[in-house]
């Protein structure tokens, strides 16, 4: 293990406590950090993306104090230090919330939860941190360039961003985000380094990606195959697009872990198989085919013909193009009586979907078109709920331990069917 860090003057300074006790915690706790994963430095950071608002894990903290709260739960200090600055060199933006923004009541949040969401946001937008509340901030301005370094909780987003744009991050817990947002640094280690970045593992596709929904399938699929601490190399694609690509991403990093994968043709660091494999790596050749993914249809659906009390639309959240998707499929149709059906997304896109009229078709049908947060994330599904059905495998998947509910999972096109007939109309078991 490294027995010191290498600090510059400026970082021994604030470890001092030049900068005030807050801003001397989170650099402590982010030099803790990096001795742990044995980093010989630090690296500045210019986004973040935190995990804002009252989520249920701050309950363990007997306090409503919003400092009270974010000392001991996100800086780990039972001296309560003021959270009132955020580093001037990084831009921050907000992960999901715990409830929908626009309409709490709907996923049955109690007044007062909600409530005390809305004062910790309030203290965040103060701090400067913008309030988008998405699980795809790379779609909502949150967009590191090659080579830039920034922190975020969010799996999948890690993945794509790393992946897409070569762009330099982990996939860091809670904690290590906001420190990061106060001092600006966090460790040197892991795909931070560019030497650490060369694919481990090389995997052909042999199966049929045509929809958004083959691409979510594959990646719960591919992650089954991944071993931890892998960068998986992907070859034999078609070239998808950034619909394709995002939920791809989030299945992969549900069922591996994978903060990276390097898809030759598109990652920028993969322009041909051998620049993205490391030396010796990749002979052996894992292959992803039909058999794979119906594998990982059956992990993830019961199949079953079942009348269905609940659909969830929107993991990661549904961007305006989808929205429209949504819209033309509901569009003159309505949703069956026993069914209650959601739609989630991303507050700037609602807002799109509105002036578009998206939002007035698909709430005529008898959706509900929500923001900022999902059933997984907020921890509420209706009352009532027997059987719920999901276009999301990275749902679907973390769902199965979370509730008794029978669930089914299929395309987009397989649930909006469904919401109107009341009964799974997808692939059956």
């Amino acid at each position: 293990m490294v027995k010191s860090m290498r600090l510059t003057d400026e970082e021994q300074r604030m470890l001092d406590g030049e900068s005030g006790p807050l801003v001397r915690q989170a650099l402590a706790k982010t030099v803790e950090y990096g001795r742990i994963v044995e980093a010989e430095s630090l690296c500045r950071v210019t986004m973040a993306h935190l995990f804002c608002g009252a989520h249920p894990y701050l309950e363990a903290c007997p306090t409503r104090d919003f400092d009270e709260v974010y000392s001991e739960m996100a800086f780990v200090s039972r001296e309560k230090l003021v959270f009132d600055r955020l580093s001037p060199d990084c831009r921050c933006q907000s992960d999901v919330f715990p409830v929908s923004a626009n309409d709490w009541a709907t996923m049955t949040a109690d007044r007062e939860r909600a409530a005390v969401n809305e004062l910790y946001l309030a203290r965040f937008a103060a701090l400067g941190v913008r309030l988008v509340g998405t699980c795809v901030p790379y779609l909502t301005g949150f967009v590191p360039l090659p080579g830039e370094h920034y922190v975020s909780s969010e799996s999948h987003a890690v993945l794509l961003m790393n992946s897409l744009w070569s762009a330099r991050g982990q996939a860091d817990g809670l904690e290590a985000g906001f420190w990061a947002a106060v001092c600006g640094r966090t460790p040197f280690w892991g795909l931070h380094d560019p030497c650490r970045r060369l694919g481990t593992h090389h995997y052909r596709v042999e199966a049929r990606l045509e929809t958004v929904h083959d691409w979510d399938l594959f990646g719960h699929a591919a992650g089954l195959k991944i071993p931890p601490g892998a960068v998986p190399v992907f070859s034999g694609f078609p070239r998808p697009d950034i619909h394709k690509l995002k939920s791809a991403a989030a299945s992969l990093a549900t069922t591996s872990g994978a903060e990276m994968a390097h898809f030759v043709g598109l990652t920028p660091e993969a322009p041909t198989l051998s620049a993205a494999l490391a030396p010796g790596a990749g002979k052996e050749i894992v292959t992803i085919g039909p058999r794979e993914m119906e594998e990982s249809r059956g992990l993830l659906s019961s199949g079953r013909r079942a009348e269905l009390d609940y659909i969830s639309l929107g993991c990661p959240h549904l961007t305006v193009h989808q929205l429209g998707e949504v819209a033309e499929g509901l569009a003159g149709r309505r949703i069956s009586d026993r069914t209650v059906v959601h739609v989630w997304t991303a507050a700037p896109f609602k807002e799109t979907a509105d002036r578009m009229g998206y939002t007035k078709i698909i709430e005529t049908a008898g959706a509900k078109l929500l923001t900022n947060t999902c059933p997984l994330v907020s921890g509420q599904l209706p009352p009532g709920t027997r059987t719920l059905a999901l276009d999301s495998a990275k749902q679907a998947h973390y769902l199965k331990s979370e509730t008794k509910a029978e669930i089914l999972y299929g395309s987009l096109d397989d649930c909006l069917r469904s919401a109107v007939s009341g009964r799974w109309e997808g692939a059956r078991g």
